[in-house]
C-alpha cells in the first residue's frame, strides 16, 4: 500500500548525512573482506545496470582558419552540401530502404539494451541492499518490476524523441538555410533561439524524471514489488511535500559527480592514461568503477530511508549473540 509523505520537519533530513553510511557500505560490500569473485559478480550486475548509459562520443571541431581562407572554405562546404543533396535525390531508391533498415536495427538494439538495463537496475540494487553477489536469483525475482520499469522508460524515451527531435531538426534546417544563403536572418535566429530554449527546458524536465525514477522509484518498486506507475505515485507524494529537499539532492548530486570526475581524472593521469584505457573496456571498466557505483547507489538509498521506515531498503543488522546465562554445572563425582 502506498505510504504518505513524511510529516517531520525538513531539518531532520540531510543531503550530506548519507555520505558517511554510503562510504561505509562500500567498505562493507567490497573490502570487508576483499573478494575478487564477489567484485566480478556484483560488477556484472552493475554492468547490466549501465548498458546504454556509460560513456559518450565527443567531437572537437577545429575552427582556426585564417581570415583569407574562411570565405573559400564556406564556398567549398556549400558546394559539397549541394552535391550531397543532388546525390541523395538521384539515389533515393536504395538510400531510403537502407536508412529504414539502419533505423529499425538501431531501434531494436536500443530496446534490447533498455530491457537488459532495467533488469540490471534491480539486480544491482539487490546486491547493494543485501550485500550479496547474486545474479540468477535477482534476475528472476524482480522480473515483474523490471518489466514495468522497462515499459515506463520505453514510453518516456518515445516522448523524449517526440519532444526533442522536431525542434532540433528544425533548428538544424534553419542554421543550414542561413549558412547556404551566406547571410544571417533575424527571424530564423529568433526562431532557432526559441526552439533551443524549449529543447533545453524539455531536456532538463525529462532528465529529472529519469533521475528520480532510477534513484527513488526503483527502490520503492524493489520494496513493494509493484508497478512503476504505482511507485511513481508514492514518490510523487514525497516530492510534492518536500520539493526543497529534492532540489538540494539534485544539486548535491552535481557536486558529487564533479568530485568523482576529478578523482577519476586524477587516477587516469597518475597511471599515465592506463586507467583511462581500462575504463573504456566494457565490463572491465565497470568492475574498476565498482566502488563509485556502489557509493552512488547506496547514497540515494540512505537519503530515501530518512523519510521513514517504510522506505528502508537495507535489512536490519542481526541481533547480538546472547551472553551465557550462567556457568555450566560442574560434573558430579563418580
Amino acid at each position: 500500500m502506498p505510504i504518505g509523505p513524511l510529516s517531520d520537519s525538513h531539518r531532520q533530513i540531510s543531503v550530506v548525512e548519507p555520505v558517511s553510511p554510503a562510504l561505509e557500505r562500500v567498505k562493507l560490500i567490497l573490502f570487508q573482506p576483499f573478494d575478487a569473485g564477489k567484485w566480478f559478480a556484483i560488477g556484472f550486475c552493475a554492468w547490466l545496470a549501465r548498458l546504454g548509459e556509460a560513456g559518450g562520443v565527443g567531437a572537437h571541431f577545429n575552427n582556426s582558419f585564417s581570415s583569407g581562407n574562411n570565405h573559400a572554405s564556406a564556398d567549398d562546404l556549400r558546394r559539397f552540401l549541394e552535391r550531397a543533396w543532388g546525390f541523395t535525390l538521384h539515389n533515393l531508391d536504395w538510400i531510403i530502404p537502407l536508412a529504414a533498415f539502419l533505423l529499425l536495427l538501431s531501434l531494436a538494439l536500443g530496446i534490447l539494451l533498455l530491457w537488459l538495463n532495467c533488469r540490471g537496475k534491480f539486480m544491482f540494487l539487490h546486491c547493494v541492499a543485501l550485500n550479496k553477489a547474486e545474479i540468477v536469483e535477482p534476475w528472476s525475482q524482480y522480473a515483474g518490476p523490471a518489466r514495468s520499469l522497462f515499459w515506463f522508460r520505453l514510453v518516456l524515451s518515445f516522448i523524449s524523441m517526440a519532444l526533442l527531435l522536431p525542434p532540433m531538426g528544425l533548428m538544424a534546417v534553419l542554421v543550414l538555410k542561413m549558412f547556404l544563403a551566406g547571410a544571417p536572418d533575424v527571424a530564423s535566429i529568433l526562431l532557432a533561439a526559441a526552439l533551443a530554449l524549449f529543447a533545453v527546458l524539455a531536456g532538463v524536465a525529462l532528465a529529472l524524471i529519469r533521475k528520480f525514477t532510477l534513484d527513488f522509484v526503483v527502490p520503492i518498486q524493489y520494496l513493494r514489488g509493484g508497478r512503476c506507475l504505482d511507485a511513481w505515485a508514492e514518490f510523487w507524494k514525497l516530492l510534492r511535500a518536500h520539493p526543497g529537499l529534492f532540489t538540494l539532492y539534485i544539486l548535491f548530486q552535481i557536486v558529487i559527480g564533479m568530485a568523482i570526475g576529478v578523482l577519476v581524472l586524477f587516477a587516469i593521469l597518475l597511471t599515465c592514461c592506463l586507467a583511462g584505457c581500462l575504463l573504456i573496456i566494457p565490463y572491465i571498466g565497470t568492475v574498476l568503477l565498482l566502488p563509485v557505483l556502489v557509493f552512488k547507489r547506496s547514497f540515494s538509498l540512505y537519503f530515501l530511508r530518512q523519510f521513514g521506515p517504510a522506505f528502508e531498503v537495507f535489512p536490519p543488522p542481526p541481533p547480538p549473540a546472547a551472553p551465557p546465562s550462567g556457568l555450566a554445572p560442574l560434573p558430579t563425582a563418580p
